[in-house]
């Protein structure tokens, strides 16, 4: 279709010049005479017409950038790279489990050494920082729903923070998988609710009321704590609080079997500015306003506005694993939407509890494939 306008164009620019040189040529004629040539005033058919070639023009231009506009919101999956990684970021990112999942408190991982460039969801806090999240729960003059993540003082012990945040000591050794033998060090991060309860990661086949059963939790407080529409307003992936749940007899771990290699974006470019975090978290910090993608295809789950996280999308690959996105500027898609690897999904800011215009990157439910990446690497897209 290009190549045929293209050609057309031509033609068209031919027919103009052929035109004004005839034109010329007569004006040429006049001046060698002692009076005005004044020649009589020609009909064009339309094939003729200089207007007509002139609206032809522009009916090409128009044409061109419509086409090469088309794919302004996709970015190719074969133009995306890491530039400390080979052509593709390849490993076993995602794993299935053999069996079902077992209904478990998720294994958050935490960074005992590197410090926190930009303050992310969960917020990290210090002892020296915790005035504002005392007595009455509320960050930023609201009541706080969500887990915040704890850097261990001196002298700090489970019950002393327990006591600060009122909360359980079951609590924060059920959040960050310890158990009444754990020695809690000074610096260490601890994943702290905003209540007394488990913490639990939706993962395929829950439903709201087992998931309520098994904690010995209220479905009506789950729903209502965590902020949702319904019962069934419950999504792979999602991390609910359960108030006032208490923790099952620990379960053996489902085995893992690795899928053969998939290729993942990056998704987004700039600085990593805090590895390895609660809810398997990497950071990558870029001017506001920078383009975001989807990792991969999948459905969009949750978009929208938390208190700590800001602006956040969640998306569920085909293999049951979600990557979220969070502090986001601005949100492009809606749940329920399908989305291909390469989508521009939102752009880059700092929303919610955050310092600094970055993207909080989740993976939940496999490895965080950024997390090979070091504190300060700078990650881009490249052409092949």
């Amino acid at each position: 279709m290009l190549k045929f306008l293209a050609d057309r164009f031509t033609a068209i620019k031919t027919k103009i010049i052929s035109w004004q040189l005839k034109s010329g040529d007569k004006k040429e004629q006049s001046y060698g005479k002692k009076f005005i040539f004044k020649p009589a005033r020609r009909s064009f058919s339309i094939g003729e017409s200089p207007i007509f070639y002139a609206g032809a023009f522009l009916i090409f231009a128009v044409i061109v950038g419509l086409f090469s506009s088309g794919s302004a919101g996709k970015l190719s999956a074969e133009n995306l790279t890491a530039d400390l990684g080979s052509k593709y970021i390849s490993q076993d990112l995602f794993a299935e489990s053999v069996k079902n999942f077992i209904r478990e408190s998720p294994e958050m991982v935490l960074v005992q050494s590197n410090s926190a460039v930009a303050i992310t969801p969960p917020m990290t806090v210090n002892a020296q920082i915790l005035g504002d999240l005392l007595g009455n729960s509320e960050v930023n003059g609201q009541e706080r729903k969500e887990a915040i993540e704890y850097i261990v003082g001196e002298g700090d012990t489970f019950s002393s923070i327990a006591e600060k945040f009122s909360i359980s000591v079951d609590t924060i050794l059920w959040a960050n998988n310890l158990t009444k033998g754990s020695i809690v060090k000074q610096d260490q991060r601890l994943i702290i609710l905003p209540v007394s309860g488990a913490l639990y990661m939706v993962q395929k086949g829950d439903t709201l009321s087992d998931i309520a059963e098994t904690y010995k939790g209220k479905t009506e407080e789950i729903v209502a704590f965590n902020g949702m529409s319904n019962e069934g307003d419950i999504f792979i992936g999602d991390l609910l609080i359960i108030p006032n749940g208490k923790m099952p007899a620990k379960a053996v771990q489902p085995v893992l079997a690795p899928l053969a290699d998939s290729y993942f974006m990056v998704p987004c470019e700039g600085k990593i500015t805090q590895t390895l975090h609660t809810y398997n978290a990497v950071d990558i910090g870029n001017s506001c306003g920078k383009p975001i993608i989807a990792t991969a295809g999948g459905i969009i789950q949750r978009t929208g506005l938390i208190a700590i996280g800001g602006k956040r999308i969640t998306i569920l690959h085909p293999n049951g694993v979600v990557t979220y996105y969070g502090h986001l500027s601005s949100i492009l898609v809606q749940p329920g939407q399908t989305v291909s690897a390469g989508d521009i999904i939102g752009y880059i800011g700092k929303t919610g509890n955050a310092t600094g215009c970055h993207l909080h990157f989740e993976v939940r439910g496999a490895k965080n494939f950024l997390s090979k990446y070091p504190l300060g690497a700078y990650l881009t897209w490249q052409n092949k």
